[in-house]
């Protein structure tokens, strides 16, 4: 199963999203983000806190959602932030399912070093519990309509990290 991940500046959230997904998923899955408005780099922050979580953290880049747009075709396509979801996105081919995870936006954090770890570690501790709950699905049993309802349903649960 492809999966895009979409953020506006793709270089936090969606990097995680793709990082733990591409991981975590075990073969199961491709992972890819990308951003509207891509910031050109990825955060830092984002980089060390999967370093520091036994993820892969090299490989990255902040690219345009505009690079997928012929290609590959997609399964699923998630916004991870608010802006992003409420964009006016391209015509992805294929006709993949589609949903909204909003986490707040580490990157956006102000402070200390300590701070934006911090913001950091929870926006990676909601992404992570978000798709465990994803491959958790029976996804070879699922409807269709009950796979997007379930999407999106993970992505209205309160957080508990």
């Amino acid at each position: 199963m492809k999966v895009l991940f979409l953020c506006t500046g793709n270089s936090a959230r969606s990097i995680l999203a793709e990082a733990i997904l591409a991981h975590d998923g075990a073969g199961r899955f491709s992972a890819y983000s990308a951003g509207s408005q891509p910031a050109g780099k990825v955060n830092p922050y984002a980089l060390r806190t999967l370093e520091g979580r036994g993820y892969p953290a090299s490989g990255f880049s902040s690219k345009s959602w505009n690079a997928f747009a012929q290609g590959p075709e997609f399964d699923l396509i998630i916004t991870v932030c608010d802006s992003a979801a409420a964009e006016t996105c391209p015509v992805w081919p294929g006709r993949p399912v589609s949903a909204h995870w909003g986490i707040p936006d580490p990157a956006a954090v102000t402070g200390s070093d300590a701070e934006k770890e911090a913001a950091f570690a929870l926006a990676f501790e909601r992404m992570k519990s978000r798709i465990e709950r994803l491959l958790a699905l029976p996804l070879e049993t699922l409807a269709p309509e009950a796979f997007a309802a379930e999407l999106k349903a993970i992505g209205k649960r309160a957080e508990t990290a």
